[in-house]
């Protein structure tokens, strides 16, 4: 079953789907019966990337999924004539989001979903672990590092304020303090538009992913393209961190995005969850 649905938060609804497998078609010992809750990158939503081609793989091995957007899917949206978006978003709006969609799925009978998580997705699932010790288990599709050492690195790169990444910082404080954080910067590289508030509190406010990586106590499957920074994506110094087992898999000639490894992608995740299950 394939379920559009909507999640009540303090503010606006968000939406998203539920993937429900048929019922009474799996056993109940392992990895069937459990649910995963989906958390997409900056720019993106639960049509799309990792939250479009994960969950069926994962309802066909038993798991109920549920893919949702945060306020800060997308760039900029709108369900009323108030804007969300990514351009708005900010680390305490997505971390709420995530609780609202737990809440969700524990009125459905899943109090201990599986986090899996992508690009900043990754960062807040990893936040969302460290904070939820009863989470089964983590999955960190190119999780980013997170702090402020991420817009420095994307920046770096063409990224975000590119080479005007010190002009941008010192602009974005100028107009909070002054009363306009919610005035647009248009920047140079993607994601090409934030407000002056949602970049303070990216720069900020962002949880720090090997922060959170001494926290998490279940065990963590961490996948990154070949093509990807190591610094900017880092499996490694996660492993060393952490104080639990951390698989890493590279998976060879993938980008951030995963295009044309999908279904690597969607086996390497499937062949972890029931291995660490006992199936």
């Amino acid at each position: 079953m394939l379920d559009l649905i909507s999640i009540p938060t303090p503010t606006t609804p968000i939406d998203g789907l539920l993937y429900t497998p048929p019922p009474g078609r799996w056993p109940a010992p392992g990895i069937s019966g459990q649910a995963a809750m989906l958390m997409h990158g900056n720019g993106m939503n639960f049509y799309s990337g990792s939250l479009r081609f994960l969950p069926p793989a994962l309802r066909d091995i038993g798991i109920t999924s549920l893919a949702y957007n945060r306020h800060g899917h997308d760039t900029i949206s709108c369900k009323t004539r108030e804007p969300e978006g990514n351009a708005f978003q900010t680390a305490a709006e997505g971390i709420s989001d995530n609780d609202a969609a737990a809440t969700f799925l524990k009125k459905r009978g899943f109090d201990a979903p599986v986090i899996i998580g992508h690009s900043n997705g990754g960062m807040l699932a990893a936040h969302y672990a460290a904070t939820h010790p009863e989470t089964p288990a983590l999955v960190l599709l190119s999780a980013h590092c997170g702090g402020s050492e991420m817009p420095r690195r994307a920046s770096s790169i063409g990224l975000l304020a590119g080479d005007r990444l010190e002009e941008t910082i010192s602009r974005a404080h100028e107009l909070v303090a002054a009363g306009r954080g919610s005035e647009l910067l248009l920047l140079p590289g993607w994601y090409y538009v934030s407000t002056a508030e949602s970049f303070v509190d990216m720069m900020d406010n962002s949880p720090v992913l090997l922060e959170d990586a001494r926290s998490v106590e279940c065990p963590v499957l961490f996948i990154r393209g070949s093509e990807e920074d190591p610094d900017t994506y880092p499996a490694e110094a996660f492993q060393r961190i952490a104080n639990v087992p951390v698989e890493i898999r590279i998976v060879e000639g993938s980008n951030h995005f995963y295009e044309n490894c999908e279904n690597e992608v969607a086996e390497i995740v499937i062949d972890w969850l029931a291995e660490i299950s006992g199936t």
